[in-house]
C-alpha cells in the first residue's frame, strides 16, 4: 500500500522483487516461479515507474491474456496508484483493437468497424465456401477457420501461405477471399486485431515510432504464452526505446496447442542481448513437500532456464499416491477421500479435482452426483451438455422417437449434410399446413414439396434412409453401445472434427468415445433395459445437477486450472498414455514429453496445502480398455516426501488401507468401497492354478514391469500380491495378471 506520500512500500518486497520493481530503463526479463507473487510484482513495477519514472506526455503499457487478469491488475493499481489515467491495461486484443480505432482509415477500414466472434467468423466463411463453389463436407468450415487463425498468428498474409498440396491452395484462395469480405463488411476476427496492427505498424516507420514514443514502458504477463505475431506487436511498440518488461515462467509454458511459442523467450534473448534477467524463487502459496515434489518432475526438462522454487512455509502433509483399480474405484476412492477432509474441517470450495482430458470428468460427476456432492466445472462444460454429446443424443432420441422435432431440427444437418435454412423452412411449413410434425415432412417430401430441387430433395432423402436404417438396426437387436458408434460412423461425424486438426475437435472426439462407453456401461450394468431407458437416465442425470453454492467442489483440466489455487488438489489419472498424454500415434518427440512434464508442474504447484494423485490399474477411456502403469511422473517423486497407499483385506465387508511412509493428518484411509462394489474389475486367480506359485519370495514376471521378487500375499477376493520390481520399486498387482519367472 502506498505510505502517507504515496509511495509505494518497497519494504513488502523480498529482495528480488523489489529489484525487478525498481528496474530502470532498457529490457528486462522476470521469470517468476508459480507463486512467486508475480502480479504484486507488475503493479508495483507499473506504479513505481509512473511516480518515478514517467516522462510528461507519455504513457504505460501492460498487456496481459485474459480480461480477469486485466482487472485484477487495474483494481490493484487503483490502491497503489490513485492517478493511474496514463496507465493503459488490457489484453492483446483489447489494446490491439484501440489502437486500431485510432489509425483504422490507413487501413481502408471505418474507425467503428465491427469484431467478428467465431460464430460470426464460421458464417463468414460458409458464405465465402458457397461463392467458391465448394463442397462443404470435404472443406470443413471448422478446419479452415483453424487454418486461417493458425496463419494470423504467424502474421501470414494471404500470398505469404505455404502452398504445398491441393488442399493449402483451397486454403489460400479461401483466405483470400474471406478477406476481402470482411474488408467490405468493415469487419475485423479477432485474429486480425493483432495481425492488421503488426502489418500497419511494420509497413509504416512514422507510426510506429508515434506508438512506441507513446509508450516510454511496455510491460507483459505470462509471456511463455505469446505466439509469434503478439512478440512482434511488443517489438514494434518498443522499438524506439526498448523499455520492455517480459514476465512469466518458462516451466508453465502449457498452450502450444494453441499457439504459444517459447521460442519467444529464446528471440528476446537474442534481440535483447543486454537484457537484465531477474527469478523470483520464493514461493508464497506451497508447503515445502509440494514444492519439492513439483522440481523433482519439472527438473528432467532439459530447455528450460535453471531455476528451483523455495518457501518459508511449513513442511506440510506428504504427497498422497493413490493406487485404484479402475476408473469407477477412482472416482468412488476421490468422494470418499473428499468427505473425509471435509469432515476434517475442510470445506467443499478448498478442494479441486484436475484431470489431463474432459472426458475423464464422466465418471467423476456421476460419482459426485451419486453422493450429492455439489460441484461446479471451470473451463468447460458438464458432460451430457456438452455439444458433441447432444448432438449424438439427439440422434439417439430421434431413433427412439421420430416426432421428435427438437432432436431432429438440431441434427439433422449435424455434420453439414447440405439441407439449408430453406428447405428445412419449406418442410416445416408443409408439415404445419397438414398438422404434422417435421419428421411427417421429411417423410413425404416428394407429396408435400414437388417444387423442392432436385439436389435438395435427394440430400434429405438420405437423411431419412439413414435415421430409418438405424431404427431398423437397433430393433433388431443392436446394442447401444454399437447404436451409438454406428451413428458416429454413418454420419463421418469423428471424421469431419478430424478434419479441423484442432486441440479442441480432438477432444470432442475423446468426448464422443466415452460416450459411447457410457452406453456400453449402461448396457452391462442393465441389461434389460434398452435405449429409452438409457435417454430418461441421461435426462435425469443432467436434470439433477447439485445446486452451485459457493461451497462446492471444483473440477477442471489441468489447463484450465492455470493461474488458479486451492488447498487441497486432487489430480486424477496419474498413468502412462494419460498423464503424460499420448496420441494414438504416441508422444512424437522429447518437446511434447517436456510439455507434459510442464503441465504436471502446474498441476502439483496449484496446490496450496495438500496434493493426493491417484492412477487406476485398468481403465476404460474413450471406449477402450486398457492395463494401465503408473505415470513415470509418479516415479520422480522425491521417496521422503510421498506417502504411498497399499490395500490390505479386512475380515469386515470394507478395505482399510496400509499406508507406506508418514500419515497426512486428517487422513484415515477409510476410503475403499465395499466388495459388492468393486466385484468384477479384476480377473479371478485361475481356478487351476498350482499351489506354491504364488509365495513369498517366489520370482514373477508381469507384462509390464518385467520380472520381480513376491514380498507379500494378499488371499482375498480377487488375490494380490506385493511384488518389487527392480526398475520400478514395489507394486500391489492382482495375482492373474502375473506368471511364474
Amino acid at each position: 500500500m502506498p505510505g502517507n506520500h504515496g509511495r509505494i512500500d518497497l519494504e513488502a518486497l523480498n529482495p528480488p522483487q523489489r529489484q525487478a520493481v525498481t528496474f530502470g530503463s532498457g529490457p528486462l526479463v522476470v521469470f517468476a516461479g508459480a507463486g512467486s507473487g508475480k502480479t504484486r510484482v507488475i503493479t508495483y513495477r507499473v506504479a513505481f515507474l509512473a511516480q518515478e519514472m514517467l516522462e510528461a506526455s507519455r504513457g504505460i503499457l501492460a498487456v496481459t491474456f485474459t480480461n480477469k487478469a486485466a482487472r485484477e491488475m487495474r483494481e490493484r493499481l487503483l490502491h497503489l496508484l490513485p492517478d493511474s489515467h496514463r496507465v493503459v491495461v488490457g489484453t492483446f486484443h483489447s489494446v490491439s483493437a484501440r489502437l486500431l480505432r485510432a489509425f483504422a482509415p490507413q487501413l481502408g477500414m471505418p474507425r467503428d468497424f465491427v469484431i467478428y466472434d467465431d460464430a460470426d467468423q464460421r458464417s463468414m466463411l460458409q458464405r465465402v465456401v458457397r461463392e467458391l463453389g465448394l463442397d462443404e463436407r470435404r472443406f470443413e468450415i471448422r478446419s479452415l477457420a483453424a487454418s486461417i487463425n493458425r496463419a494470423k498468428q504467424e502474421a501470414l498474409l494471404p500470398d505469404e501461405v505455404e502452398v504445398g498440396d491441393f488442399y493449402s491452395e483451397i486454403v489460400q484462395k479461401v483466405y483470400r477471399s474471406y478477406q476481402s469480405h470482411l474488408q467490405r463488411a468493415g469487419a475485423m476476427d479477432f485474429g486480425d486485431l493483432i495481425f492488421r496492427l503488426v502489418h500497419l505498424l511494420e509497413g509504416d516507420e512514422v507510426l510506429r515510432q508515434e506508438l512506441s514514443h507513446r509508450f516510454q514502458f511496455l510491460l507483459v504477463d505470462e509471456f511463455q504464452d505469446t505466439n509469434r505475431v503478439q512478440y512482434r506487436l511488443l517489438r514494434d511498440l518498443c522499438s524506439s526505446h526498448r523499455n520492455l518488461c517480459v514476465v512469466g515462467d518458462d516451466d508453465q509454458s502449457i498452450y502450444r496447442w494453441r499457439g504459444a511459442d517459447r521460442e519467444n523467450i529464446l528471440q528476446f534473448r537474442r534481440e535483447f542481448p543486454d537484457a537484465a534477467v531477474i527469478k523470483l524463487e520464493q514461493n508464497y502459496r506451497s508447503t515445502q513437500r509440494i514444492l519439492r515434489g513439483a522440481h523433482a518432475v519439472i527438473e528432467h526438462n532439459r530447455s528450460r532456464e535453471p531455476k528451483r522454487l523455495w518457501t518459508e512455509n511449513e513442511e506440510g502433509d506428504p504427497l498422497v499416491v493413490l493406487p485404484c483399480r479402475d476408473e469407477r474405484d477412482e472416482a468412488r476412492l476421490i468422494v470418499s477421500s473428499i468427505r473425509e477432509m471435509s469432515a476434517g474441517g475442510h470445506a467443499l470450495s478448498d478442494v479441486a479435482i484436475l484431470y489431463r482430458v474432459h472426458a475423464q470428468s464422466r465418471v467423476l460427476e456421476e460419482a459426485l452426483r451419486a453422493q450429492n456432492l455439489p460441484y461446479r466445472i471451470v473451463g468447460g462444460t458438464r458432460f451430457y451438455d456438452r455439444s458433441e454429446i447432444k448432438d449424438l443424443l439427439a440422434y439417439l432420441r430421434l431413433v427412439h422417437n421420430s416426432e421428435d422435432d427438437v432432436a431432429l431440427l438440431r441434427i439433422i444437418n449435424v455434420p453439414t449434410r447440405g439441407i439449408g435454412k430453406t428447405t428445412l423452412e419449406k418442410i416445416m411449413r408443409s408439415a404445419a399446413e397438414r398438422g404434422g410434425g417435421v419428421w411427417q415432412g421429411l417423410v413425404g417430401l416428394q407429396e408435400y414439396e414437388p417444387s423442392l430441387r432436385k439436389a435438395a430433395r435427394e440430400k434429405v432423402e438420405h437423411f431419412v434412409e439413414l435415421i430409418a436404417s438405424l431404427r431398423k438396426a437397433y430393433s433388431a437387436g443392436l446394442g447401444l453401445g454399437e447404436l451409438g458408434q454406428r451413428i458416429l460412423d454413418a454420419t463421418s461425424y469423428v471424421e469431419s472434427l478430424r478434419r479441423e486438426d484442432s486441440a479442441e475437435a480432438d477432444a470432442r472426439i475423446q468426448n464422443l468415445q466415452e460416450f459411447i462407453a457410457s452406453l456400453h456401461d449402461f448396457e452391462r450394468e442393465h441389461p434389460e433395459e434398452g435405449l429409452g431407458n438409457f435417454l430418461e437416465w441421461v435426462s435425469l442425470e443432467s436434470d439433477a445437477r447439485a445446486v452451485e453454492t459457493q461451497d462446492s467442489l471444483t473440477l477442471m483440466t489441468v489447463h484450465a486450472a492455470k493461474g488458479l489455487e486451492f488447498p487441497v488438489v486432487i489430480v486424477a489419472g496419474m498413468e502412462e498414455s494419460l498423464f503424460p498424454y499420448f496420441t494414438s500415434e504416441g508422444i512424437i518427440d522429447e518437446e511434447e514429453l517436456e510439455e507434459e512434464r510442464r503441465l504436471a508442474y502446474v498441476a502439483f504447484t496449484r496446490a496450496r496445502e495438500r496434493l493426493m494423485l491417484t492412477y487406476a490399474e485398468t481403465r476404460r477411456l474413450f471406449g477402450f480398455m486398457k492395463v494401465s502403469t503408473p505415470s513415470r511422473f509418479l516415479r520422480d517423486l522425491p521417496e521422503g516426501d510421498t506417502y504411498w497407499v497399499s490395500w490390505q483385506r479386512n475380515p469386515s465387508p470394507s478395505s482399510r488401507p496400509q499406508v507406506l511412509g508418514r500419515q497426512p493428518s486428517g487422513f484415515d484411509g477409510r476410503t475403499r468401497c465395499s466388495e459388492d462394489e468393486t466385484q468384477g474389475s479384476y480377473i479371478d486367480w485361475s481356478e487351476g492354478q498350482e499351489e506354491g506359485v504364488f509365495r513369498l519370495g517366489a520370482r514373477v514376471r508381469h507384462p509390464r514391469f518385467g520380472e520381480g521378487k513376491i514380498q507379500a500375499i494378499d488371499p482375498g477376493t480377487p488375490p494380490r500380491v506385493t511384488v518389487s520390481f527392480p526398475q520400478w520399486g514395489t507394486k500391489q498387482i492382482v495375482a492373474s495378471y502375473l506368471q511364474p519367472a
